[in-house]
């Protein structure tokens, strides 16, 4: 069956796939390169175990917008002092030039990231919708039955839905912005309620229904009050980005063979190249 479309955190695959590298036998390394195989290979992977109809990959334009940190000063703040490793950096474009070469979408939106290219995608899609990402903000955009979340665990991918969000947290499924705004993620720079932990914050969901909901119904203090009102507008993925919808799959692939060979030599990824083209030319079959 399959769903109707991957969407792809692509900023969240392409970190796996370079950590990962370093985890692995040594001798199969290539300094310049190592993350660019293994990316290839997990989006290939990723399409034959979801059969979608239509893909699409989401990049981070940027890593930690300014008008988030405005609002919120700790707002991702691990990211200042190496927002990402430098011998990954340049193979970032390599893998966006491979993607093009193949005909594979990815987009991106100056001064936000890739879940907010997401949220839009979900808003503007039909059908039903799996994302592939290790971030847990996306969790906020879990919607019974069209929209999941297939989330990274050791032991392998979590699908993550309504039923799911209220098993791990406690709350609503379709509440986990609130859930992580009330809480706190030190993983975001979130710094929570004062005083507030998982237990609490789950129990204020259920009582006041939301974040607006406690603002609206329990007295706080005046910086409590200021950060959850700019932590609502920093947290939940944006849904609005004046972008279209990619047409998510074409009608033959590669889009250049031509580039997509000399890419794949330049780099050694013939393999993990025509391993991604196989599974992406499924994409171009008629919908069952």
């Amino acid at each position: 069956m399959g769903c109707d479309w991957l969407l792809i955190d692509g900023s969240s695959l392409i970190f796996r796939a370079y950590y990962g590298a370093l985890r692995g036998t040594p001798d199969r390394r290539r300094k310049d390169a190592n993350a660019v195989g293994p990316f290839l290979e997990r989006l290939a992977r990723l399409i034959d175990q979801r059969r979608p109809r239509h893909l699409a990959v989401a990049d981070d334009q940027a890593w930690r917008p300014d008008w988030r940190v405005e609002r919120i000063p700790t707002y991702k703040s691990h990211r200042v002092a190496e927002p990402i490793p430098p011998a990954l950096a340049p193979q970032v474009p390599v893998i966006q030039a491979i993607l093009a070469a193949l005909g594979i979408d990815m987009v991106g939106v100056a001064e936000h990231e890739a879940e907010d290219v997401i949220a839009t995608w979900c808003r503007l899609a039909s059908g039903t919708i799996e994302i592939a990402s290790g971030d847990r903000d996306l969790f906020a955009l879990v919607e019974d039955p069209r929209v999941r979340v297939l989330y990274p665990e050791k032991r392998g991918l979590a699908v993550i839905d309504e039923a799911e969000v209220t098993r791990r947290y406690d709350i609503p499924g379709r509440r986990y912005a609130d859930f992580a705004i009330l809480r706190g993620d030190p993983s975001d720079g979130l710094p929570g309620l004062r005083g507030v932990g998982a237990v609490t914050a789950a129990s204020m969901i259920r009582r006041y229904g939301s974040v607006a909901g406690v603002l609206r119904e329990r007295e706080l203090g005046e910086a409590d009050r200021a950060y959850l009102q700019n932590a609502m507008q920093v947290v939940a993925p944006v849904a609005d980005l004046p972008i279209r919808l990619p047409p998510g799959r074409r009608d033959t692939y590669p889009a250049d063979e031509a580039s997509l060979r000399a890419l794949a030599a330049r780099f050694e990824v013939g393999d993990a190249c025509a391993r991604l083209l196989t599974a992406v030319a499924r994409l171009s079959a008629p919908a069952n």
